[in-house]
């Protein structure tokens, strides 16, 4: 890859997950030892691709807003993934939107990609760079 694309991760901090609650029953076996590696093994996949990749972990919504702001801030991404635990969770829908329209109004140029599940990361990028 000649030009080197950025990448935003955005998702939710694996520790502050409670992987009993019903919300989760989707996932069998997911704990946030399990999703940690996901993450790094996307990161040096696309890494490895020649995409420049930065991870956002964040809350479920107390900070969450601020610190994606904040991320946005520190430079121009070419796309933002917003994962699954964000977005396919019927309780984390406000904070979905919510993260949705920070990127809207702070990044407007990036595209947006999803994945569904901590290790279709990469396809899911390569989808749109």
């Amino acid at each position: 890859m000649t030009d080197k694309k950025s990448v935003l991760v955005i998702g939710l901090q694996p520790t502050l997950i409670d992987f009993s609650d019903p919300d989760y029953a989707a996932y069998p076996g997911m704990d946030a030892a399990k999703v940690l590696a996901g993450l790094k093994a996307s990161e040096h996949s696309l890494s490895d691709l020649g995409y420049d990749v930065q991870m956002c972990l964040t809350d479920f919504g107390e900070t969450a807003e601020a610190v994606v702001r904040d991320q946005l801030a520190q430079k121009r991404f070419d796309c933002i993934l917003i994962g699954a635990g964000v977005r396919t969770i019927a309780g984390n829908f406000l904070l979905f939107e919510k993260l949705i329209n920070v990127v809207h109004a702070h990044a407007p140029q990036a595209k947006l990609c999803f994945n569904t599940r901590p290790t279709d990361t990469t396809e899911a990028v390569q989808r749109w760079l």
